[in-house]
């Protein structure tokens, strides 16, 4: 069943082509993504800007008028009446043997076609990319243009028909091959297949109907997100020509490294120094985490270099779920470089309490023990 384009603008079949603009225009500024962001008003743009190809397309309107579809298989005409079943006509039938010939070889271009998706990379903080957050970003792409509404002609003008291919978007000619003289189409140089010329283009974006600006789009970033993924922001890329929807603008993540953390899938990682001291004896320490809560560290007695304690459910949320992963701190045990003298007696009685003191007379060092060499690495010898 053929679509009632004149309902879709909201005209009447009697319309005049500056009726049909005016009523385009009133519709396409409502309903374009970047004005209204109800994702069922970008379908009916799509329609919209369809229904307005169809009635100011010469060709396209004759189909309309005889009862037909242009986008509906077969032109919407049927195949009985006026042609072989299955076949517009002879050239239709010289398309199918010879690939083109005779007849209309190709469909016309419409001005209105999609516009291409946007990429742009973006810096965010680990904090950001690992809980979430909405931020608002500065792009530049191509808009629909405010003084024509995509339509690039200057007020109180509409397109016309090419006069070099009168409207059919392509142009014959005759072409000499081994098996004698063919006729050949190709794409109209003047109008590029659309079939239609603007012979009075908008001033402001030169029959385009479109321009570039910047523009500040908010976008939501999900807690959980990684570095070198994308976000996809739905009808906010480049505006097409004629008019056309608008493709996607994609959001790069470009993490920016943290100064203490570090990120491993859902793990965190991060480290912390202890003096000999808190080492040998324990302590508690508290640690501000990367969601600025504080987290309390219990240093066991004893603990050594390189060890690490794990706090679960203390990391990064996972995509698109509740659960967290772990927190891993990496313990690091500070030497001193320097004892004073009563350091150093302190640290003798300690050797001398443990038996320690004497106890590493090697071949390769026989003039000292271990508390010696020990003594000679505080000092800096």
């Amino acid at each position: 069943m053929a679509k009632d384009y004149f309902a879709i603008l909201g005209v009447s079949k009697e319309a005049t082509p500056e009726e049909i603009k005016r009523a385009y225009r009133k519709r396409a500024r409502d309903l374009h993504p970047d004005v209204n962001p109800d994702p069922h008003a970008q379908e009916q743009f799509k329609e919209v800007s369809t229904a307005y190809e169809v009635l100011t397309d010469p060709e396209k309107r004759r189909i309309i008028d005889l009862g037909g579809d242009p986008y509906a298989p077969g032109g919407g005409m049927g195949g009985g009446a006026g042609g072989f079943s299955g076949f517009g006509g002879f050239g239709d039938i010289m398309d199918a043997f010879f690939g083109g010939g005779g007849g209309n070889t190709r469909q016309r271009r419409s001005r209105i076609r999609p516009g291409a998706d946007a990429l742009l990379g973006v810096e965010l903080s680990l904090a950001e990319i690992a809980f979430g957050t909405t931020k608002e970003f500065v792009v530049d792409t191509a808009i629909l243009c405010d003084s024509c509404e995509g339509a690039g002609t200057a007020p109180g003008t509409s397109p016309a028909e090419c006069g070099t291919c009168s409207g059919t978007g392509e142009i014959q000619a005759v072409q000499r091959t081994m098996l004698g003289q063919m006729m050949v189409s190709r794409e109209c140089h003047v109008c590029h297949g659309t079939g239609v010329v603007i012979p009075s283009p908008c001033q402001k974006c030169g029959g385009d109907g479109r321009v570039r600006s910047r523009r500040t789009v908010s976008a939501k970033v999900p807690a959980g997100v990684e570095d070198g993924m994308r976000i996809r922001l739905a009808s906010q890329g480049e505006v097409g020509p004629g008019g056309g929807p608008p493709g996607d603008l994609y959001l790069e993540i470009n993490q920016v490294a943290h100064d203490i953390f570090t990120r491993e899938g859902d793990d965190l990682h991060c480290r912390v120094t202890l003096p000999m001291t808190s080492a040998a004896l324990g302590t508690t320490l508290d640690l501000v985490n990367l969601d600025e809560s504080v987290e309390s560290l219990e240093i066991k007695a004893g603990t050594q270099p390189g060890d690490k304690i794990t706090l679960r459910g203390k990391g990064v949320p996972r995509l698109r779920s509740t659960q967290r992963g772990s927190l891993i701190v990496h313990l690091e045990v500070k030497t001193p470089v320097r004892l004073d003298d009563e350091q150093e007696d302190l640290l003798r009685q300690l050797a001398k309490l443990r038996g320690e003191e004497g106890e590493a007379s090697t071949k390769a060092n026989p003039s000292g023990g271990l508390f010696s060499r020990m003594r000679d690495a505080f000092n800096g010898r």
